[in-house]
């Protein structure tokens, strides 16, 4: 199906060209295997015991759960940069998943722990002598900064281990545990401290990975909706510079109205109602609080994802010199625009539909009922309008119209409105993410949208949505084993997609370029053309994706002069 925003240039993907064209670099590459049940490896903290499992071709991989990249961050490092792991004595049983950070799981209700950093590494096969070290992919899992983990049993290998790769999944702190930012710089609790675990297990990485054969020198991260943003934001960041060398940014961008979060220390003092005037004694407090009251006082805080509103609880803009620990200290779009970041090939995309995710009551409307909708709050934040300001108003107007015109605005037209917040919420980050980066970095950038429609696409289909597209989320179906991925026939469509999405993420972790020969189907972007792959139930290449809204959007951001290099 030819996606309506391709009007130069189509051309479709066949599966089979996709999986046998692979690059002359990788074949007859060397692989080592071993007989042993019970697998060792030595890491520079201890050994560590692992076991083996089947992926999705049925061949043995190994894999090592729970492993502790850095202290645990507890007691007088609860809210502080994370610090290195301790050796342990003996081996180190590396079978289960380790914690998750202490939080309120999608599925599950509230789970984990304050000692949550740990990873998993999964290996095609562990090296013997001399060895060709594998390319690595790191994974960033997401949440919205307050949920979710590395949980094998939703971020499974089994898929992506397939193409000779070894890897990492992470845990990172959580909410306010990650999160909390301090104003008075002798407490060490300048912000952002769930990021700089990530920047932690990327520094373990670069040390320990050889041991699972895997290259330092070959690192993606990769990541999703927080995780993306994650991602993107560790490319911004002068702490991770040299731990990776490619940047997939799944669903996210550090230039979303939900990425970048303000302060909420004073409001958390509020609802703790906190006497305290000094800081110094608000973080002893917090310190020695039970995790239980501290998470139920973060469930108090309003953080809400309408563009209209700054979140409270994801990463801030330290107010640290970078000397000083600090893992971002300026606004992304200036460090974008400056350029002063690491300069690596970038892949970015987006669902067709993301918003679905968001929407649970489109079954429970007849087609004539109402939606009542507050315009006002996809009015982003960037432009610092007071609600029901008449320019407030104006703007919102606009975007009503755009959107739904002259009609009303019934559940009829509810489809419009997942687009309307999917424009607003995810993708216009996205493109002018990208459109920055162009301006100041030379490398490779790969834009595609995400519309495959099938059964896989695990949160559309948890929501019973009927209308066409894929969800928030629905992209991990494909790319990772779950208990969702079950009696997948060989040929079908998942079966496709599964290889044909694995098959350009692994590419583009080895060499930089997704395309299985040079200068194949899907090119990077350009000043001129926005150049994309609609990986949908087939793969067609085409230029600028969702062109009119985007057009419509960066006019909204132009006609504000706060806003007008967004």
């Amino acid at each position: 199906m030819k996606c309506p925003d391709c009007r130069n240039f189509f051309r479709k993907v066949t599966f089979k060209r996709l999986l046998t064209q692979t690059p002359l670099s990788i074949r007859g590459s060397v692989q080592y295997s071993t007989a042993i049940s019970e697998p060792l490896v030595i890491v520079e903290q201890g050994v560590l015991k692992g076991t083996i499992g089947t992926d999705y071709d049925n061949n043995k991989f190994y894999k090592f759960l729970g492993i502790p990249y850095a202290k645990s961050p507890i007691g007088e490092l609860r809210f502080k940069a994370p610090q290195y792991a301790e050796k342990w004595e003996g081996i180190r049983d590396a079978t289960k998943d380790g914690s998750p950070s202490y939080s309120r799981d999608f599925f599950k209700g509230i789970i984990g722990s304050e000692d949550c950093l740990f990873l998993n590494i999964y290996t095609p096969n562990l090296p013997k002598n001399e060895v060709q070290l594998k390319p690595v992919m790191v994974w960033i899992h997401g949440g919205g900064f307050v949920w979710g983990s590395n949980d094998s049993q939703m971020y499974g290998p089994e898929f992506l281990i397939t193409e000779n790769v070894v890897i990492v999944a992470m845990n990172y702190r959580l909410g306010i545990l990650g999160f909390l930012s301090l104003e008075n710089q002798n407490l060490n609790v300048p912000g952002n401290a769930g990021c700089k675990d990530m920047v932690m297990a990327l520094k373990w990485v670069q040390q320990n990975i050889k041991q699972f054969g895997g290259d330092p020198n070959n690192v993606t991260i990769f990541g999703q909706s927080a995780g993306g943003t994650a991602a993107h934001l560790l490319m911004l960041s002068p702490m991770a510079k040299g731990l990776f060398h490619r940047v997939i940014v799944q669903s996210g961008a550090a230039l979303s109205t939900w990425s970048m979060c303000r302060p909420f220390h004073n409001d958390l003092k509020t609802i703790l109602k906190l006497k305290y005037n000094k800081e110094a004694d608000i973080l002893q407090h917090l310190q020695e609080l039970p995790v239980e009251h501290l998470f139920q006082a973060q469930e108090k805080l309003r953080d809400r994802f309408y563009p209209q509103y700054m979140r409270y609880i994801g990463p801030t803009i330290e107010k640290i010199p970078t000397t000083q620990g600090a893992f971002i200290n300026q606004d992304p779009l200036d460090i974008i625009i400056e350029g002063n970041y690491t300069k690596v090939p970038l892949m970015m995309g987006y669902t067709s539909k993301e918003a679905f995710f968001l929407m649970s009551t489109s079954g429970k409307l007849s087609s004539k009922d109402k939606l009542y909708i507050d315009f006002e709050r996809y009015v982003p934040h960037f432009f610092k309008l007071k609600s029901g300001s008449n320019l407030s108003k104006e703007i919102a107007n606009k975007i009503k119209y755009f959107y739904f015109g002259e009609n009303e605005v019934i559940a009829e037209h509810i489809d419009k409105y997942y687009s309307m917040q999917s424009d607003s919420i995810f993708v216009r980050g996205i493109h002018s993410s990208i459109k920055n980066h162009l301006a100041s970095s030379k490398e490779p950038i790969f834009l595609y949208r995400f519309s495959v429609d099938a059964s896989l696409n695990i949160y559309k289909n948890l929501r019973q949505i009927n209308l066409p597209g894929a969800s928030h989320a629905d992209d991990l179906g494909y790319l990772f084993k779950s208990t969702f991925a079950k009696n997948i026939r060989p040929n079908s469509v998942e079966d496709k997609v599964i290889r044909g999405i694995v098959k350009l993420w692994t590419n583009f972790a080895k060499f930089g370029n997704p395309n299985p020969i040079k200068d194949a189907l899907w090119k990077p972007v350009t000043r001129s053309e926005l150049h994309f792959l609609d990986i949908g139930n087939e793969f067609v290449a085409g230029v600028n994706p969702d062109q009119k809204s985007m057009q419509f959007w960066d006019a909204i951001f132009q006609s504000n002069p706060s806003t007008s290099r967004l």
